[in-house]
């Protein structure tokens, strides 16, 4: 008999597939799930309106298991590309007469706001800290992630997993825990959504290079054990996205012509 078998209420099946789960990583496999059906959307394979397969036809596709799915179908309903609506599926959002794909929700957009502006404190001691204190180990963490968000950015892909993953490395390099459960704790907020990322392919690139050269004085400056400078260029980078979201406000109060 089998002592301590952790699925013995579930299917073995189901057991089998969290437990590959668990050996990949289900953050890994949100990201790459994720990664498919935006490709799918942005080939036009799933076209504006068009309604994606069920959560067990996902489930069975890219065999993972529904809480996968659920994930990376909100990752994509965050960043504007999908709707779900209920009893009826997933469905591809329709761009509006600016090319940008659904409609922005102001409420969504100071909620947002209202992380950002949490966020900065606390992240501008992050970075200070992990300036003074960070491992040889941890400092490779930092410029690993900032390789990441490059690599995405040259395949056309989202950076947002990608730059996620760069904060929460220079939380860990304060070496006190708390710095990472604070910002795990507003889940998906912390990296703010495509509303306020341009609609135009060519603008999307150029602003990802520029959060990429913003990741860059940071993790110059904590590799430098700069405490001050380290600050500052979280605080740039920080200001910079709030801006971003106030000017996008700023846009929505404006009436329309």
């Amino acid at each position: 008999m089998l002592t301590g078998w952790p699925c013995r209420s579930v299917s073995f099946d189901g057991c089998i597939m969290r437990t590959k789960e668990r050996a990949r990583g289900v953050g890994s496999l949100v990201t790459q799930v994720g990664e498919r059906l935006r490709q799918e959307i942005a080939s036009g394979r799933y076209g504006p309106g068009d309604k994606l397969p069920s959560e067990i036809e996902l489930t069975e596709a890219h065999g993972v298991s529904r809480t996968v799915v659920r994930e990376a179908v909100a990752a994509l309903r965050s960043d504007g590309l999908v709707e779900v609506r209920q009893g009826a599926g997933i469905f591809v959002m329709i761009p509006d007469a600016n090319g940008a794909m659904g409609r922005v929700d102001r409420a969504r957009v100071y909620s947002d706001l209202e992380v950002l502006e949490v966020r900065t404190p606390l992240e501008l001691e992050a970075a200070a800290l992990a300036a003074l204190r960070r491992s040889p180990a941890q400092e490779e963490a930092i410029f690993r992630c900032h390789r990441e968000v490059f690599a995405r950015i040259e395949s056309g892909q989202s950076i947002r997993d990608a730059d996620m993953r760069f904060h929460l490395a220079i939380a860990d390099a304060t070496n006190n825990p708390l710095f990472r459960q604070a910002l795990e704790a507003h889940g998906g907020a912390v990296i703010p959504r495509t509303h306020a990322v341009p609609a135009k392919e060519a603008e999307q690139d150029a602003y990802r290079r520029k959060i990429h050269g913003e990741h860059e004085a940071i993790a110059m400056a904590i590799s430098d054990a700069n405490e001050e400078a380290a600050r500052s260029a979280m605080r740039d980078h920080l200001r910079g996205s709030q801006m971003r979201y106030r000017n996008l406000l700023r846009d929505l109060r404006l009436p329309v012509a």
